[in-house]
């Protein structure tokens, strides 16, 4: 784990898991609970953590666009990924590997 956050490569690929992961809790655990059981604080903590998560992506895949020479469809398809669920987790496997 420690050798994969050295290069930005590595530090997009655990925020890319980590903004997958908060994404599907928001959307399958935290929207049920504030809809259904009235609990509105679950997708404020959440919602914040994945938005967070969410800017460091972006960030990051600018940053090794730009130090990798990534192609404009490369970096298009990496943002495209963070909108959709198991996307970046699809992005990981496809493009990030």
């Amino acid at each position: 784990m420690i050798d994969l956050i050295k290069t930005s490569l590595g530090r997009l690929r655990v925020v890319g898991f980590l903004e997958g992961v908060s994404y599907l809790v928001l959307l399958g655990i935290a929207m049920p609970l504030k809809y259904m059981a009235g609990m509105p604080e679950a997708v404020r903590v959440t919602g914040m953590a994945h938005g967070i998560l969410f800017v460091m992506y972006v960030l990051l895949v600018a940053q090794v666009a730009y130090e990798l020479g990534w192609s404009w469809k490369k970096i298009t398809l990496a943002l495209v990924a963070s909108l959709l669920p198991f996307g970046t987790f699809y992005a990981d496997i496809k493009w990030f590997r």
